[in-house]
């Protein structure tokens, strides 16, 4: 019976909508757009005059009404608008371009598989407008969402180009399944984070790389139930709706040529010991120890007489540049939108490099007054050529950081230095500039992104839309380490004669959606928008990869020449869900407004009797401005509207076939049979999240003053967890659905327009709090996660009451002035210092976080600022359980300059512990390595130049404008570390925050042009 759910649904939504007889007199269509940018505008209501005959505007700004006759008048009235009469006489077909009254309550918003002007909004949702991130030269669209909406949070895990992203929309809600929006671009769901199935020490790749932020039209992101509960099991870590740029009617075919160059550098290197102060370093922790220096090597003016900078040796200022050529125009009938861009980004790392090519075309038509059908492609193709980072051993970036300046990159013959190189005795370390010059890591990624739709109008207002869209993406990876690298020469499963790995990986989404919308207006004040809809997806995932080793010499580099090629591996999997969905809006005299959404998802990654699920939502709203007892108030206050929503979303992203007791090949004692591998759990279901979210929006002083506040708290039960089981039964975890995590927060947007002259100068400021927390666990016992720490069981933990991303630890409570020696918490009172006094020592949640972005323009001239922050998150700086710690054998890494502050006699009051050579206690993970993560960064700053249209209209340019940019110009931050926007496991949930020589981000300089023809 429960397939039979979203029919009913379907079936009442569909039971909503009042049919209307045909009305005699004239039929007339049309199309409202803004005078502005030529968008169209949804939801104008249109009256004929003096009638009760009603209409209002579709998604695409369309309508159709029934005029009396020719001396009828249509009244065209929308808040934020300003009202138009128009008389019919003899014409058909009457497109309308309206003015903004205020801009903010007219603008138009995506919400999903509709839009709507924001003054009709009755959920969460923010605005990202491209003017924002225009001058910035970010790689990605959810990179240009950092600091810009309240309630997102975006951290670059790297400065790594074409690196990941971890986007996250109030707050973590699962542990162990994603937390990324679901990203929905031109309205088919897209594939995010990585797409190669190599990650490069924990940094991962990022799959919107292949987008062109320049072809971005607007950015919603849907925070509540209310606003995201239409896309039901895959909402719950909220939606990011991308509309990217199509052609406007009545607009004469334009050219824009878009140009930027410049350099990028990281935002700090890490302050190091040279060769002396390293030596001085080690002798004294030998000393220490009771032994003499000399007779291990270490000699004043012998094993100081090279002084490498390896940081210096790896690194460069990189080449940027980005070409964009694109055009657009149209009629009332045809539109059309066609670019193409190249960017090439020269990484800091030396070798390091990522390019790509990009073209998109848009095409809408209007057949007849009631069908009109269109299509959109990109396609892309990148090049990523990659190096090794932060948490590898062999890491170029975290090798320089840990090689001693004793040795040098080349030999006395000029070549690269290499472990045991004859010509080179004695060299301990790996080389890291070889390790970034010698291997080869070629990532090539395709990406098409396609659909075609049509949409009939049956009868007036009454519309049906299909579209058909597939999001295609294939990624080739080609790596071979030669010899003379630490993988390929000394690897002992490699053999020491080279190491190749080649893999193909295809991920392709086909999607259906079909909708039928009905809008109409009743009475001059009830207004009605009605949507019922149907979706079938199917996603197919396939890949394989092989491995070779044992080649003839360096210079055959792939797998055919290998000697051994024995290990490889092939996938494939298909995944789907079948929706139906729908949703009813009501609008009583633009006053009071009520919107019911719903779904009903059966996803294939769960067994049959849990398959199907419904995820409902309600809000309300109330234009309290419009009032009678609020006229009073109107010479300043110009909008105040009261929200409230409350629903269900959920969350299917946890891989397939995890209800399903598994086979997989094993081998014993040379021969390959089956084994069990994974434990049945039929019961097993998505995650489910209950919404609750208040919001107040006020505009006042006509639109110079905007104010958006909102509260939500948000409980996410079932959570998909592997939970851990005695290994006595032949596993080691059980998936289920045990336990809750809490989130609940408070958001605050205030956009202003500060003078509005000569100069004007406008105000965005968002600010975000969120409460994290492990509501419910299985049991209340500690389970560790991250890595092994030196005294303890991992740097993180998860723990009822705790937030997710909570470090663990022994607390440190200083140095011992008399011996040197480190303090420890003895948590337990045993007397000794054991990982059974490990407890909670931080969390990398931040206690509130934004931005705000300051705009300034007189006579052509612009500038802008854009502040970024966070405030109360702690970062575990790991680098310094390696860079300011003695290791226990030896001394066998560079140090951070920090370890010139350590103890060396009797009195000394520091923080930093005494060398001792062959001691691990001093080094043990402890608070002593938590850090104050908060920080404020200078994410942008531009100027710009628009020339006057008298000096360019001869020359029959329409605009020209140049700019300089620059990009992370200044941080202010108490972390000692290169950068505190680090995560060295890119997107981990449980394991946040840590810095692992995590590649620091870049700072750009750039200079740009754009001209219009």
């Amino acid at each position: 019976m429960r397939n039979y759910y979203g029919i009913i649904i379907c079936g009442v939504l569909l039971a909503m909508l009042p049919i209307r007889l045909w009305a005699q007199g004239q039929r007339i269509t049309g199309r409202v757009t803004s005078a502005q940018d030529g968008l169209p505008l949804p939801g104008v209501n249109i009256q004929v005059k003096g009638t009760t005959t009603g209409a209002s505007t579709d998604a695409n700004g369309n309508y159709s009404i029934n005029a009396p006759g020719a001396t009828s008048v249509l009244v065209l009235t929308s808040i934020g608008l300003v009202n138009q009469e128009i008389t019919v006489g003899n014409r058909t077909v009457i497109n309308v371009q309206m003015q903004e009254a205020l801009n903010e309550l007219a603008q138009v918003v995506v919400t999903g598989y509709n839009t709507t002007q924001r003054k009709d909004i009755t959920g969460s949702i923010a605005s990202v407008s491209p003017d924002k991130f225009k001058d910035i030269p970010v790689t990605s669209f959810d990179q240009a969402l950092q600091g810009q909406a309240a309630g997102v949070q975006v951290q670059q895990s790297s400065g790594t180009p074409g690196g990941g992203m971890t986007v996250r929309i109030r707050g973590n809600t699962s542990i162990s399944a994603s937390n990324r929006p679901l990203f929905i671009v031109d309205g088919v769901p897209v594939e995010d984070g990585a797409l190669t199935g190599r990650d490069f020490g924990g940094q991962q790749d990022n799959a919107f790389s292949l987008f062109n932020a320049n072809d971005i039209e607007s950015i919603e992101v849907l925070k509540d139930a209310s606003a995201k509960a239409i896309y039901g099991s895959r909402a719950a870590n909220g939606v990011v709706l991308v509309t990217t740029k199509r052609g406007k009617s009545n607009q004469k075919t334009g050219f824009t040529i878009d140009v930027q160059r410049g350099l990028t550098d990281v935002v700090r290197r890490p302050d190091l010991l040279n060769s002396s102060e390293l030596l001085d370093l080690q002798r004294e922790a030998v000393t220490n120890a009771g032994l003499d220096p000399d007779k291990l090597g270490l000699i004043k003016g012998v094993t100081d007489g090279i002084n490498t900078d390896w940081i210096d040796a790896v690194l460069r200022k990189g080449v940027y540049q980005q070409y964009q050529l694109s055009t657009q125009g149209g009629n009332d009938r045809t539109q059309f939108y066609l670019s193409g861009s190249y960017r090439d980004e020269e990484g800091v790392q030396i070798n390091n490099r990522f390019t790509r090519y990009t073209g998109q075309f848009k095409f809408d038509h209007k057949a007849t007054d009631r069908l009109s059908f269109g299509m959109n492609l990109t396609l892309s193709r990148s090049f990523n050529k990659r190096v090794k980072g932060d948490n590898f051993l062999d890491g170029v970036y975290s090798g320089a950081i840990k090689s001693l300046p004793y040795y040098s990159p080349y030999n006395d013959q000029g070549k690269l230095t290499v472990p045991n190189d004859p010509d080179y005795p004695g060299f301990p370390n790996f080389n890291p500039l070889a390790q970034s010059l010698l291997p080869r890591f070629n990532t090539y990624a395709v990406k098409a992104l396609a659909g075609v739709y049509a949409e009939y109008e049956i009868i007036d207002n009454l519309r049906f839309r299909s579209k058909v869209s597939v999001d295609y993406n294939n990624v080739t990876e080609d790596n071979f380490e030669p010899s003379t690298t630490a993988i390929g020469g000394f690897l002992a499963s490699v053999g020491g004669q080279g190491y190749g790995d080649f893999s193909n990986n295809t991920l392709a989404t086909l999607i259906n959606t079909n909708t039928l919308r009905y809008d109409f207006l009743l009475n001059e004040k009830h207004r009605f928008n009605a949507m019922a809809g149907f979706e079938v997806l199917q996603r197919t995932e396939r890949g394989g990869n092989v491995q070779g080793r044992l080649f003839p010499s360096d210079d055959f580099t792939y797998i055919t020449s290998a000697g051994i090629v024995d290990q490889g591996t092939s996938n494939l999997t298909n995944s789907g869900l079948v929706s139906t969905f729908g949703e009813v809006r009501y609008d009583y005299d633009q006053k009071y407004l009520a919107t019911i959404t719903a779904r009903y998802d059966g996803s294939s990654r769960f067994g049959q009797a849990r398959r199907f699920g419904a995820f409902p939502s309600a809000s309300l709203a109330w234009r309290i401005s419009s009032e009678k007892f609020m006229e009073k108030y109107s010479h300043f206050l110009s909008d105040l509207k009261l929200r409230a929503s409350f629903g269900f979303t959920g969350n299917e992203r946890i891989g397939d076939f995890q209800f399903l007791g598994t086979w997989a090949s094993v081998t014993y004692s040379g021969a390959t049979g089956v084994g069990p591998a994974a434990l049945a759990n039929p019961a097993l279901q998505w995650e489910r999240t209950r919404e609750a979210n208040v919001g107040l929006d006020a505009s006042f002083f006509s639109g110079r003053l905007n104010v958006t506040i909102d509260a939500y708290d948000n409980l996410t039960d079932r959570l998909l967890f592997a939970q851990p089981i005695p290994g006595t039964s032949g596993f080691t975890t059980f998936q289920g659905n045990i336990g809750k995590v809490g989130n609940r927060g408070a958001e605050l947007t205030i956009s202003t327009v500060n003078v509005a002259k000569a100069v004007r100068w406008t105000t965005d400021l968002n600010l975000s709090h969120n409460d994290n927390k492990i509501v419910e666990l299985a049991s209340d016992v500690p389970l560790f996660r991250g890595y092994t720490g030196n005294g303890v069981d991992r740097t993180n933990v998860l723990l009822q009451g705790q937030p997710l991303g909570t470090f663990w630890g022994l607390k440190f409570l200083g140095v011992d002035p008399a011996t040197g020696n480190a303090i420890y918490d003895d948590k337990n009172g045993d007397g000794r210092i054991t990982p059974a006094d490990g407890q909670v020592i931080g969390n990398a949640q931040a206690k509130l976080y934004g931005g705000l972005t300051n705009r300034v323009s007189w006579k052509g001239i612009d500038v802008s600022a854009f502040l970024q922050f966070s405030y109360g998150n702690s970062i575990l700086n790991f680098s310094d359980a390696t860079a300011l710690v003695n290791t226990g054998a030896d001394i066998q890494n560079n140090q951070s300059r920090k370890a010139l502050k350590r103890w060396q006699k009797e009195g000394d009051i520091t923080s930093v512990p005494k060398y001792v050579y062959q001691d691990t206690y001093n080094n043990f993970l402890s608070s002593r390595f938590i850090e104050d993560g908060s920080y404020l960064r200078l994410k942008n700053v531009s100027i710009g130049y628009n020339f006057p249209k008298a000096w360019i209209n001869k020359y029959k340019v329409g605009n020209a404008r140049v700019y300089a940019s620059a990009t992370n110009l200044l941080t202010w931050t108490r972390y000692s570390g290169a950068d505190p926007e680090v995560s060295t496991l890119d997107g981990s949930t449980t394991a946040q925050g840590i810095d692992f020589f995590t590649f620091p981000q870049v700072k750009t300089v750039l200079v740009g042009l754009s001209l219009s023809f």
